[in-house]
């Protein structure tokens, strides 16, 4: 697969899924601009991505911030061209609690990175990817996207709505070319993992999530960041496209699914 004249911008790039879905997409071939708050993550990535012969630029944005999102844009444009790719990966676990114990701010806060942070993004990228012929979007979501979950509300409330978002672009914009993912990327254990395995709260609120993380084995979880990244790559390069618009998960057989949907297509 190459990905050499598709330009692509990762959010939450600096470290966990995000880095490693911006390294793939560079072995891909794809220029990588890497979005993060933190500057010295993102750098990192960058040098790690130039060392193995790939095209990566650090951006340091709040995406949940307007001005700072189109100044990111406006560069990761200037720098690599119009954007073809676009992964909406960052995001928080917290707050824990029910509601009226979670604090609110923190819960709207959590609400601006996985809702509002994607549409600036994707309000940011479409109008360049109509007038480039095209272009693909991927949300990374959660199977919390999918039903309620106690004590889990800001995350699970958050994602479920990157979901509906996702299904919304990409019902407006396949006549363009324009093919929008919400995929399930596996039980990966990150820093945003270890912090809710680190968590007074987490641990009193959500003990079954706890268990979870705690039984995942480092094994598995590079299992899941593997497949993870493959997928990714394969909807950029549009492998996936009979699939879009709707929630996948990896641990799905999406190589059956997809030609499954381009024989219904063709019949």
């Amino acid at each position: 697969m190459t990905l050499k004249d598709m330009p692509a911008v990762v959010t939450g790039a600096g470290r966990g899924i995000g880095r490693a879905l911006a390294e793939r997409l560079a072995q891909c071939g794809a220029p990588v601009t890497l979005l993060a708050r933190t500057r010295g993550d993102i750098d990192a990535v960058a040098a790690a991505i130039g060392t193995r012969g790939g095209r990566a630029f650090a951006v340091a944005a709040d995406v949940t911030d307007p001005q700072s999102v189109e100044a990111a844009l406006i560069a990761a444009r200037e720098h690599f061209g119009p954007i073809r790719i676009l992964v909406n990966n960052a995001g928080t676990p917290g707050p824990y609690g029910p509601i009226g114990v979670a604090d609110p701010h923190e819960w709207w806060a959590s609400q601006k990175l996985h809702q509002f942070a994607p549409l600036l993004l994707m309000s940011g990228v479409i109008p360049g990817m109509q007038a480039a012929g095209g272009g693909r979007v991927i949300n990374i979501v959660s199977s919390a996207a999918t039903l309620p979950i106690a004590h889990l509300s800001a995350y699970a409330v958050g994602k479920c709505a990157a979901l509906r978002l996702t299904e919304t672009v990409d019902l407006e914009q396949r006549a363009a070319g324009i093919r929008a993912f919400a995929l399930q990327p596996g039980t990966i254990i990150t820093d945003m993992a270890r912090s809710t395995l680190a968590s007074p709260a987490a641990v009193r609120w959500i003990p079954d999530g706890i268990a979870m993380l705690k039984a995942r084995t480092a094994a598995e979880s590079a299992a899941d960041l593997e497949r993870c990244t493959a997928v990714v790559a394969a909807m950029a390069g549009g492998d996936y496209d009979g699939l879009a618009g709707r929630y996948l998960d990896i641990s799905w057989d999406l190589e059956t699914l997809a030609r499954d949907a381009a024989r219904a297509g063709d019949s």
